[in-house]
């Protein structure tokens, strides 16, 4: 694809994946929005809040002015008490606001992705992520959001028991997204020895199977070649993968097979979460 029709793919599926949360949380009474989510300490209405706030941010709308309690205990550093402002600052909101709300900014974002003149593809933006904020192309600050809007979408469809969407186009750009946050977690976070080779087979709605390398100087890559003998081999679901990758899901309590080194697949899934 060229990079034009690469930024349309990663427009269509944020569509599809923001549309999905408005149409879960469009019905919801005022108790569910509560709902505890696998997103530590947020409910349904806080990843809702989230997802507005981030994409008010890139509307370039001003951040709220807010002082948070005291007593929440998991804002522990600058990027935590960057999301949580506007979490919290929305905590009082009523759920006609709360849709309200979304239904707009989704409105507002679409057509400014559509009507899009000012940022080619690789031309650099601001990614709003707080303390790490930085400018990156305009391409990859797309992912970045399909990637985070249906890891939320996920997180609310698993409160409100309503599965779907886990092959769905944002899916597959999460799946790739992921895979290249290996090399980190196995090579970088894990310290995987020099010379070693880690293969994962995922299996269920989005299948694939990839091979981490670790070089001699401790460099990780990923490729689609499986050794027949790897230091470590990791089996899962791909709804198990995505959640071990976001750091939705303790490592004690997920359904891995482990073959292999098994203190070096430990220390890997000790690692497994890439996100910040």
């Amino acid at each position: 694809m060229t990079d034009t029709q690469i930024v349309q793919a990663y427009t269509d599926a944020w569509t599809q994946s923001i549309e999905a949360v408005s149409e879960l949380v469009a019905p919801l009474t005022e108790g569910e929005w509560n709902r505890p989510t696998e997103c530590p300490r947020w409910s349904v209405r806080d990843v809702v809040s989230h997802v507005i706030a981030m994409e008010l941010e890139l509307l370039g709308d001003p951040r709220p002015i807010h002082t948070l309690p005291r007593d929440l205990h998991h804002v522990v550093d600058e990027f935590t008490r960057y999301c949580e402002v506007p979490v919290d600052k929305r905590r009082c909101h009523t759920a006609p606001e709360m849709t309200s709300e979304l239904e707009y900014t989704i409105i507002r974002r679409s057509r400014a992705l559509r009507d899009n003149t000012r940022y080619g593809p690789m031309d650099e933006i601001r990614w709003p992520m707080g303390p790490y904020s930085r400018d990156i192309p305009y391409h990859q600050l797309l992912r970045a959001r399909v990637f985070d809007v249906w890891t939320h979408e996920q997180d609310l469809r698993r409160a409100l028991r309503s599965p779907g969407d886990l092959d769905s186009a944002a899916a597959v750009i999460t799946r790739d997204y992921l895979v290249e946050m290996l090399p980190k977690a196995v090579a970088k976070l894990a310290g995987a020895p020099a010379g070693s080779t880690v293969v994962l087979e995922v299996h269920g709605p989005m299948e694939f199977m990839r091979t981490v390398r670790v070089d001699q100087n401790g460099r990780g890559s990923v490729d689609e070649q499986v050794p027949l003998a790897p230091d470590v081999r990791l089996t899962t679901d791909w709804e198990t993968y995505a959640r071990l990758a976001c750091g939705r899901l303790p490592v004690v309590t997920a359904n891995v097979k482990v073959e292999g080194d098994e203190l070096l697949a430990r220390r890997i899934l000790a690692n497994f979460s890439v996100t910040p």
